[in-house]
């Protein structure tokens, strides 16, 4: 049995059936269950989490960077949403025939972000060793697990066997290592083997500028990090979210 953050309560595979709505696992599941995500926010910030939780999230203030992910693994792992999608063709999302286009369609891309993106898809479809990660493997699968009392969801890009390969893209691959630390893929690597009950997880890279791909296998070392971050964000959530300290007097101290 799966207990929500809001008390509701589901059989976990009538919840998992669910989760493959995307309106409902990133609108519902998104407020009411904690994910490798919100537990980042939730470190970096609990006042962050909290406004997004109350307010929902900005997407109008996505980076050019996030957008163009979004739409490169849609390519890869979900074709089928590209046709879905409004492009229109305009230079930035300043000019008069965007606003025109997402005050009339809501969510509207610009094609040239399209093309970055087949760019990208098109060198990755081209190697074999990318190909064969690809291979009889299923892709989004989601799961949901009761984590210290909480419900913790995720959603595998790749799940292959005993493996989950999760797809990034990078400004430069000799700096990759530096952006998992940053952007605390350590956490979610750690968090996707205990959801999924894997031993691997594995990154397929591919730098947006020369189009070049590697794949970095993860270390103990890089996982123990990642499950130390998790429990500081389950510390942090349950200090402020479940025993009703005051977040409004929160202070971030250190020393210089």
């Amino acid at each position: 049995m799966i207990t929500l953050l809001n008390g509701e309560q589901w059989e976990q595979e009538a919840l998992l059936e669910k989760m493959y709505d995307d309106d409902f696992y990133y609108g519902h599941l998104g407020k009411h269950a904690l994910s490798s995500s919100s537990i980042k926010t939730i470190i970096k910030s609990p006042k962050t989490y909290r406004n997004v939780i109350k307010y929902g999230s900005d997407t109008a203030s996505e980076s050019p960077a996030l957008i163009a992910g979004k739409i490169f693994h849609w390519m890869i792992l979900e074709p089928h949403k590209i046709d879905e999608l409004k492009f229109v063709d305009a230079s930035t999302r300043n000019t008069k025939i965007y606003k025109e286009a997402k005050e009339e369609h809501g969510e509207v891309y610009l094609t040239k972000e399209k093309h970055a993106s087949e760019r990208l898809a098109d060198a990755l479809f081209r190697n074999e060793a990318a190909l064969e990660l690809l291979n009889k493997a299923e892709f989004e699968v989601p799961a949901i697990e009761m984590m210290e009392g909480i419900a913790i969801r995720g959603k595998a890009d790749i799940l292959k066997d005993n493996e989950i390969i999760d797809i990034k893209t990078s400004q430069d691959l000799n700096t990759f290592r530096y952006s998992a630390d940053k952007y605390g893929y350590d956490l979610q690597a750690w968090l996707y083997c205990q959801l999924f009950n894997v031993e691997k997880f594995t990154f397929l890279v591919i730098d947006k500028g020369s189009c070049d791909i590697a794949i970095f296998e993860t270390s103990e070392d890089f996982l123990e990090r990642g499950k130390n971050k998790f429990h500081q964000g389950i510390d942090n959530y349950k200090y402020f979210f479940e025993q009703d300290h005051d977040l409004d007097q929160y202070v971030m101290r250190g020393v210089l």
